[in-house]
């Protein structure tokens, strides 16, 4: 059995010493190489199994064109490194299969991203997928397709979506919704979840948005 093969691409010494000492424990070939050498490691190593990258400076636009070449070049999975503060705005490739970590997650939690990736076993278990009517959602790959067709969500609002999908019938506050979903060293306002329920449910279109309901005072829930 060949090893597997795995460009990674970063910036910064931190992320480069963290993903060689967990890369180095595992049966792999690594080539790495700044993101000025991205497009050239991959053509170079086209038959690669999983590209790490690391978003520069929070900016998130390069992602689609990363994705472009993964799409035209390689079969390769995609492990994302991005800061914290973008998550809100983070939206995960449709097109390759992807996952991501913060910046400075532990070693412990970029192995089983890595492992997760480079060695998926079959197929996601039905346990994996949840439908309601015409939508799926995948909570391995972190995709929501409805009547087969993906839905461009970005990762907060998907992790809210999944979040009360998978605790229906039971009503959340604004609080513990931030609590849960955005994570308990958030300063924002509970506005924020108001914003991101309108937004997941202009998403789900006006069938599914019906299971999305408010409870007045109180906060959300989704029925069945």
């Amino acid at each position: 059995m060949r090893r597997k093969k795995v460009v990674f691409v970063a910036d910064s010494l931190d992320n480069a010493h963290k993903f060689k000492t967990l890369l180095s424990k595992m049966d792999t070939e690594v080539y790495t190489g700044s993101s000025m050498k991205l497009r050239s490691l991959i053509l170079e190593h086209q038959d690669c199994d999983l590209v790490v990258f690391e978003v520069r400076n929070g900016s998130l636009d390069v992602l689609a064109s990363v994705e472009d070449l993964l799409v035209d070049a390689t079969q390769a999975s995609l492990l994302i490194i991005v800061d914290e503060r973008v998550v809100a705005d983070f939206r995960m490739p449709m097109r390759v299969k992807s996952d991501f970590v913060v910046r400075n997650a532990s070693i412990e939690e970029c192995g089983v991203r890595v492992r997760h990736l480079l060695w998926p076993g079959n197929e996601s278990a039905v346990s994996d997928c949840i439908t309601v009517e015409d939508m799926t959602i995948n909570l391995s790959t972190y995709q929501v397709k409805i009547n087969g067709e993906p839905i461009d969500f970005t990762y907060l609002e998907y992790a809210l979506l999944a979040f009360l999908v998978t605790h229906p019938g039971k009503t959340y506050s604004r609080d513990v919704l931030l609590s849960r979903v955005w994570g308990f060293d958030y300063y924002g306002g509970t506005r924020t979840v108001d914003v991101h329920v309108r937004r997941v449910r202009a998403k789900l279109g006006p069938e599914l948005a019906q299971h999305l309901e408010t409870v007045r005072g109180v906060g959300y829930l989704w029925t069945v």
